[in-house]
C-alpha cells in the first residue's frame, strides 16, 4: 500500500520539477533584455545622446533630444542633417566641435542606394554653401570663399580638407558678425563718417596680417587685437583730416571687412 500511494506523490513532485525547471529564470531574462539593447545599438544611441547634450547644455533639454533623435534618420536631408550636428557646440569648443565635425563627415560620406560611400565636392560644396546663407554672408563674399575652399563636383574630399573648410565658414560668419557690432559702435545709423571706417578697415587689415593663414580661428584672435587705445587713436587721426568723405554705409564697410578676411584664407 505505501509504495501505491507514493506513485501519484512522486509522479506531481516530478512534474512539478519540470514545469519549474521550463520557466525563465529572472536572471536569464535580465540578460536576453541586455542582449537585446546590445543588439539593437540603443545603448549606444541613449549614451551619445547624452553626450551630446551635457556639450550643448540647452534650457530645452526634452526638446534637444526631441530633435536629436528627428535628425537621427537624416535620409535625404543629409546636408542639413550634417548642418545640424556642427551647430551642436560652438567651434571654440574644440574637442565637442572635432566631434561633430567627425559625425558630419560620417553622415556626409555615408552612400545611398545609387552612391558610393565617401564624401564628394559637390556635397562639400553644398554644406558650405548652406552654412554660408544661414549665416547671411552676402552672395558675393560666400561665392569669393567658396572659390577659395571648394572642390571639383567630383573630387573626393578628404576628412582634413573638410573640416578646414567648414571651420573657415563658420570663423567667416563670426568675423562678419563682429565686423557688424563694430560698425554699430562707430556709429548706431546705417552710415558712418568714411574717414573713421577707413582707419578702423586699416586697423583691422594690420592686425589680421599678424594671423597664422593656416588656422582660421586666428582671425577673430586677431580681431580681439583691436583694444579701443589702438581704435581711439586711429579715429582721432582719422576725423582730424580736413577732407570731406562721403559716408561709407553698412553693407560695403562689412564687404570690405570681410574682403580683408578673405585675402587671408588660404586655397585649398
Amino acid at each position: 500500500m505505501a509504495p501505491d500511494r507514493l506513485l501519484p506523490l512522486s509522479g506531481g513532485m516530478a512534474e512539478r520539477r519540470r514545469v519549474v525547471s521550463g520557466s525563465p529564470r529572472p536572471h536569464t531574462r535580465a540578460t536576453s533584455e541586455a542582449d537585446f539593447l546590445a543588439r539593437a545599438g540603443v545603448r549606444e544611441l541613449l549614451r551619445e545622446a547624452a553626450v551630446k547634450l551635457l556639450e550643448a547644455r540647452p534650457e530645452d533639454a526634452v526638446g534637444f533630444l526631441a530633435d536629436y533623435f528627428q535628425e537621427l534618420d537624416g535620409g535625404p536631408q543629409r546636408v542639413a542633417h550634417a548642418v545640424w550636428y556642427l551647430r551642436l557646440a560652438h567651434h571654440s569648443q574644440r574637442t565637442a566641435f572635432s566631434n561633430n565635425l567627425a559625425v558630419a563627415y560620417d553622415c556626409l560620406s555615408a552612400g545611398g542606394r545609387k552612391k558610393k560611400p565617401g564624401l564628394n565636392g559637390k556635397t562639400y560644396s553644398e554644406l558650405l554653401s548652406q552654412i554660408g546663407q544661414e549665416g547671411a554672408l552676402p552672395a558675393e563674399i560666400l561665392s569669393a570663399l567658396l572659390k577659395k575652399i571648394q572642390c571639383r563636383d567630383h573630387e573626393a574630399v578628404p576628412f582634413d580638407v573638410f573640416r578646414y573648410g567648414v571651420l573657415t565658414c563658420f570663423v567667416l560668419v563670426e568675423f562678419m558678425s563682429k565686423a557688424d557690432t563694430l560698425f554699430h559702435i562707430l556709429d548706431g545709423d546705417k552710415q558712418s563718417d568714411q574717414r573713421v571706417c577707413r582707419a578702423v578697415l586699416d586697423t583691422l587689415e594690420e592686425a589680421l596680417s599678424t594671423s597664422d593663414v593656416s588656422v582660421p580661428t586666428s582671425y577673430l584672435e586677431a580681431g580681439s587685437k583691436l583694444g579701443p587705445d589702438c581704435l581711439a587713436i586711429a579715429m582721432d587721426r582719422a576725423l582730424q583730416s580736413t577732407q570731406q568723405a562721403a559716408p561709407m554705409g553698412q553693407t560695403q564697410f562689412l564687404k570690405e571687412a570681410c574682403l580683408l578676411f578673405l585675402d587671408k584664407v588660404k586655397p585649398v
